[in-house]
C-alpha cells in the first residue's frame, strides 16, 4: 500500500473532523433466544453508564437495522428510542448488512459535525436463527445476495471456502495456516468476558472438527449469534465541557463503494465488469476501504498499534492483513507465522477474539470493533491489552458494495 506510515495526523494547517467516544458497551453474545431489543437496551444504558451521561442527554440515535428472521421492530432507531423511553431524540436507521454498524458511527459523526446533535447514541443488535445464515423467502432477482444462493448455491461457508481455496491456489496458504488464525483468536477471547466462546483451541481441535466446506471446518467459520453493542458519541467541545479532556476520538469513518470495473469477482456478486476498453483500479475493493480511511485520517499502516477486522472465516482474516496494508498480497500467513497478529506480537489483530469468538450479531459488529478499540486505546483491555495503544483500525464489508473502516486514536 502506497501510503506513508509515519504522516502527520494534521497536515497543512488542515481541520482533523474528531468526534469523541464518551462511552462504550456491549451485551454479552451468545444464543439467549430473547429480542434483539433487549440487547440493544442493555448495551445502550452500559454505553450510557461508562459515558457519565443520561439517556435524555441525547439528542440522537442512529440505530443498526436488523431484518433477520421476521420479527417486528427492524427499524432500529426509534425502536431503540422507544425502548429507552420516547425523549423527542431524533432518530436515524441504516442498513448496510454487516457494514451496517460503521454507517450507523459514520451517520452519527456526520450529524455532530453538521451541529444537528451533540451527543449521539449509536446501538446495533440481533437475535439470530440456528445455523447459517439462509437467504429470506421470496422471488428477489434483483438482489445478488438472492441470486447467489439460487443461480449458485453458494452458502455462507462455500464462498469462504472459494476465498480460502484462491488463497492457497494464489498463495500457497496451508489448512493449517487457517488454523492457526483460529488458535490465536480464541486465546484472545479467552480472555474477553464479553465473547461467546472462551475456550482456548489447538490446532489439532481445529483440524479435528467436521469440515463444512472444504478446506474449511466448523472451528474455521463463525457462528452466528444474539448479541448487541453501543456507543455514546459527542462534539470535542460537549466531551471537554463534560470532563473528557482526552477521550478516544474517531477520526476516520471510510464507506467506500467498488471502482468500475470490478474485474475480481467478490461474492455475493456472481460476475466481474468487463476490463476491455477501461482498466481496473489499481486497488481492489477491500483495499480501497482501508486506504480511504487512512487517507481522511492523515495516517499510514505503520501508525497503528491494533486493528479488528471481519474474520467471518480464517482465511478471510489473512486476506485482511493484506488489504489492510500490513502486508504485501500473499504475505498474510508469513505474518501470522512470525506471531506479529497475535496478542504480544508488534501489531495485534482481533484482540478481542473477533468473530471467531463471538460469531455474527450483523447489525452490532461493526460497533463491537470499535467497543474493543476504545478499550485498548484508553488502556482498560485487561488481559487482552495492547501496551501503549495509540491508534486502531477496524476493516468490515457488507453486501452489495458496502465497505466500512473506522480509525480511532488517543
Amino acid at each position: 500500500m502506497e501510503l506513508a506510515a509515519g504522516r502527520p495526523w494534521r497536515t497543512g494547517g488542515a481541520v482533523v473532523n474528531d468526534i469523541a467516544v464518551l462511552g462504550a458497551g456491549m451485551h454479552p453474545w451468545g444464543k439467549w433466544g430473547r429480542s434483539f431489543v433487549s440487547y440493544g437496551t442493555a448495551a445502550a444504558r452500559a454505553a450510557l453508564a461508562d459515558a457519565g451521561l443520561e439517556w435524555s442527554d441525547v439528542g440522537s440515535v442512529v440505530g443498526a437495522d436488523t431484518m433477520r428472521c421476521g420479527y417486528p421492530g427492524y427499524v432500529a432507531g426509534a425502536t431503540f428510542a422507544q425502548a429507552l423511553g420516547w425523549q423527542g431524540a431524533r432518530v436515524t436507521s441504516v442498513y448496510a448488512a454487516c457494514a451496517s454498524g460503521a454507517q450507523a458511527i459514520g451517520t452519527a459523526r456526520a450529524q455532530i459535525l453538521a451541529g444537528l446533535a451533540d451527543v449521539v447514541l449509536v446501538v446495533g443488535a440481533d437475535s439470530t436463527p440456528k445455523g447459517f445464515f439462509a437467504p429470506a423467502g421470496g422471488e428477489r432477482p434483483g438482489d445478488p445476495d438472492w441470486l447467489r444462493f439460487r443461480v449458485l448455491g453458494a452458502t455462507n461457508p462455500a464462498y469462504f471456502a472459494l476465498y480460502a481455496r484462491r488463497r492457497m491456489a494464489l498463495y500457497g496458504d496451508t489448512a493449517e495456516d487457517f488454523a492457526q488464525v483460529k488458535v490465536k483468536n480464541a486465546a484472545a477471547g479467552a480472555l474477553n468476558p464479553l465473547a461467546r466462546y472462551r475456550a482456548r483451541v489447538t490446532a489439532e481441535e481445529v483440524a479435528a472438527s467436521a469440515v463444512v466446506a472444504d478446506p474449511l471446518r466448523l472451528l474455521d467459520i463463525c457462528a452466528t449469534s444474539d448479541g448487541g453493542a453501543a456507543l455514546v458519541l459527542s462534539s470535542m467541545e460537549f466531551a471537554r465541557r463534560h470532563g473528557h479532556p482526552d477521550p478516544v476520538r474517531v477520526r476516520a469513518v471510510s464507506t467506500v463503494s467498488p471502482t468500475y470495473p470490478k474485474a475480481v469477482l467478490d461474492l455475493p456478486d456472481i460476475a466481474t465488469d468487463s476490463a476491455a476498453a477501461v482498466s481496473p483500479a489499481p486497488h481492489t475493493f477491500r483495499a480501497s476501504i482501508a486506504r480511504a480511511a487512512y487517507e481522511e485520517a492523515g495516517i499510514g499502516p505503520g501508525d497503528l498499534s491494533l486493528a479488528e477486522v471481519y474474520d467471518l472465516s480464517t482465511a478471510l482474516e489473512l486476506e485482511w492483513y493484506e488489504d489492510i496494508g500490513l502486508c504485501a498480497p500473499g504475505e498474510g500467513a508469513k505474518l501470522l507465522r512470525e506471531g506479529v497478529t497475535a496478542l504480544g506480537g508488534r501489531l495485534p489483530v482481533n484482540t478481542s477474539g473477533g468473530l471467531g469468538s463471538f460469531g455474527e450479531a450483523v447489525p452490532a459488529q461493526a460497533i463491537a470493533q470499535v467497543c474493543e478499540l476504545t478499550w485498548q486505546l484508553r488502556g482498560t483491555a485487561g488481559d487482552r491489552q495492547v501496551p501503549g495503544a495509540r491508534v486502531g483500525i477496524t476493516a468490515n464489508q457488507g453486501l452489495f458494495g458496502h465497505g466500512s473502516a473506522v480509525v480511532a486514536v488517543r
